[in-house]
């Protein structure tokens, strides 16, 4: 793989947890201790982060650090019915149970879990809800 392809791939990925948390650029850059600049042509893609800048990216995050350099372009990003989905990793504390999320994720049969769609109703949400309680609940005993 190209250094190109290299920042490419970052840069999509780091868009995607900047975008998702809902900060700016500058908010990121004061949080980790570079310059809005240096944020910036990440964000871009415009340069890559040193390995060091990497581990402490994916730590404010909560997150792994290949979760910033695989190309995760190869899963799709929507539902067959055009809604977004996104599996966010930082959910899981456990490398296998993110493993098995991103399995689940990517095979169309089991994507439903994954899709709180807005028609969904409070009564659907609810029993999902409780299907995993009682699904943890069974673990406990």
């Amino acid at each position: 793989m190209t250094e190109k392809e290299q920042r490419e791939i970052f840069a999509r990925n780091f868009r995607q947890y900047v975008d998702a948390s809902g900060k700016t650029q500058r908010e990121i850059a004061k949080a980790l201790g570079y310059s809005y600049t240096t944020v910036n042509t990440w964000y871009r893609g415009a340069a890559l982060p040193n390995a060091a800048k990497i581990q402490t990216i994916a730590d404010y995050f909560k997150i792994f650090k290949s979760d910033l350099l695989d190309d995760k372009s190869i899963y799709p990003d929507t539902s067959a019915d055009g809604v977004q989905i996104n599996v966010q990793p930082m959910y899981y504390n456990d490398p296998e149970a993110a493993s098995k999320a991103q399995e689940l994720f990517t095979d169309p049969k089991y994507r439903v879990l994954f899709d709180a769609a807005p028609g969904s109703s409070a009564e659907d949400l609810q029993m999902a809800a409780d299907l995993l309680l009682r699904l943890k609940q069974t673990r406990r005993d």
